[in-house]
């Protein structure tokens, strides 16, 4: 643990950030997992509605900071493109 003040508060302030961000990444996989299951199973209502939760999360994961833009990009294309193919 340092002794320096400001260097103690910052490293609560990253756990508190890590934990966070860890809980969103977390959130996000489960939204895309959604959206794909729906894929297998056909069900394009479904999908598209988990698409569109999908695409709120990684928007906001981009400008949060936790994932780069071409990240989010990639991972919109993909699964825009698994849903027309139903």
């Amino acid at each position: 643990m340092a002794n320096i003040k400001s260097q103690i508060k910052r490293t609560i302030t990253n756990e508190k950030r890590r934990l966070a961000n860890a809980s969103f990444k977390s959130s996000l996989k489960t939204a895309i997992k959604n959206v794909e299951q729906a894929v297998q199973q056909k069900n394009k209502d479904v999908a598209t509605e988990a698409l569109t939760l999908a695409f709120k999360k990684l928007d906001k994961s981009v400008s949060k900071g936790i994932h780069h833009k071409n990240f989010a990009a990639r991972q919109k294309s993909r699964l825009a493109k698994q849903v027309e193919s139903i």
